[in-house]
């Protein structure tokens, strides 16, 4: 779908201008993390539509967070999620070692403060995915090393 260069760019541009349109504060860095945070749930329901067109039902919750590790992170960043741990009761953390958005920043720790803000539109996309598949949940990320980083996603029973 999506070529991986471009896809950067864009992305990147899109982080930018998010943050250049609005007044700096601490209230406005929270507005602005949701609004990437709603572009990507937007994009990723749109995207799983696609993906998921000729696809049977998922069985359970693990097959479709599977689904979501190898096919969905494929079509998006062109290669599988590193690694998918769960506990079996509704929480699963998604581990990249080698996160695309993130691998423009420098590695280290020192611009580990600028990271929320690259992931926010993957926490979207993840989430808007999910929503599509009727998996109701809240996703997180997390960096200790760049360009190393961890979504946790928590689903929602009703």
């Amino acid at each position: 779908m999506a070529e991986e260069v471009p896809f950067q760019f864009l992305h990147n541009e899109l982080v930018q201008y998010i943050y250049k349109s609005a007044d700096s504060g601490e209230t406005e860095n929270g507005r602005n993390i949701t609004k990437l945070e709603n572009m990507g749930f937007r994009v990723g329901q749109g995207l799983i539509e696609r993906l998921t067109k000729e696809t049977a039902r998922f069985k359970d919750e693990l097959d479709t967070m599977k689904f979501i590790c190898k096919d969905f992170w494929t079509c998006v960043f062109k290669k599988q999620i590193d690694n998918l741990r769960t506990n079996h009761q509704g929480i699963y953390v998604l581990q990249d070692s080698k996160f695309r958005l993130l691998s423009q920043l420098a590695v280290g720790k020192q611009y580990l403060e600028q990271a929320p803000k690259y992931l926010a539109f993957t926490c979207g996309l993840v989430r808007g995915a999910l929503s599509s598949l009727g998996v109701k949940s809240i996703v997180t990320a997390e960096v200790s090393l760049m360009p190393a980083c961890k979504f946790q996603v928590i689903i929602q029973k009703n």
